[in-house]
């Protein structure tokens, strides 16, 4: 992308010969806002701009609406994400769905894909996953979706957490040579800090609302990796999107290398 070019900076430097045509076509890309029913805004150049694809959250859309979103969403770009879907979004979204469009719903991650073409590129990057018990595994697959649609390959670890410590050192054997590990747990977060003591890759910890009583809801999780020794980032409580899209922005740069 060419920093904070303007549509005319662009034309002008491609004229003049400044820019290449396909680095012309890029920039205007990573601009465009498609109006979506009079309602949405899709930055339908996000993806060129950021390296980071559109995604819609449906938590708190009417599912009507949000079918007509996704479904303008995937005519203007081939591909389309959306997360936090309820049976009632899956439903609208399936009635309304046109012929050529197909649906993949990650029913772990509750999320929904729609495209029209192919799968997205590889661009290089492992992700390790690892969550510490089943029940942080939504929050986990949030991520590792993101992750492979940033076209990183992702490998994952699930159930090894601290109250069975031993079921870790055999998981991590097979994950250590990840570029980026991103580590979900519950109740009181330990995982991600041990793990961040034992790799030496960038280490993301995704706090996730298991727990009750005092500090539930993944609020403990939460403080305890904010006051980790071992280095790590940290991302807030069930966010398995930002998770996954900061991963894929890390595990991708280190391809680069």
């Amino acid at each position: 992308m060419l920093p904070n070019a303007t549509i005319r900076e662009i034309l002008r430097m491609y004229r003049d010969g400044e820019v290449s045509e396909d680095e012309a076509a890029d920039a205007i890309e990573g601009l465009r806002i498609d109006m979506i029913d009079g309602i949405a805004r899709f930055d339908t150049g996000r993806g060129v701009r950021c390296g980071v694809p559109e995604v819609v959250l449906a938590e708190g859309k009417d599912p009507e609406a949000f079918a007509g979103i996704m479904i303008a969403q995937v005519r203007a770009a081939g591909r389309c994400i959306a997360t936090r879907v309820s049976p009632a979004h899956l439903e609208a979204l399936r009635a309304r769905l046109p012929p050529g469009v197909r649906l993949e719903h990650r029913e772990a991650a509750r999320g929904v894909i729609l495209s029209t073409g192919d799968d997205p590129a590889p661009r290089g990057g492992t992700v390790a996953i690892l969550t510490a018990g089943t029940s942080d595994i939504p929050a986990a697959e949030e991520a590792r979706l993101m992750a492979e649609e940033m076209g990183c390959s992702v490998k994952t670890a699930y159930d090894v957490g601290v109250a069975g410590i031993h079921r870790l050192f055999s998981a991590l054997r097979d994950l250590i040579p990840a570029d980026v590990f991103i580590v979900a747990a519950g109740r009181e977060g330990t995982l991600p800090a041990i793990v961040a003591g034992l790799v030496d890759s960038p280490v993301i910890g995704l706090p996730v609302s298991t727990g009750y009583g005092y500090m539930g809801g993944g609020e403990a999780a939460l403080a305890s990796m904010l006051q980790a020794c071992s280095v790590l980032a940290v991302v807030n409580i069930d966010a398995g999107f930002t998770a996954g899209a900061f991963a894929a922005q890390v595990a991708r740069g280190r391809a680069r290398e």
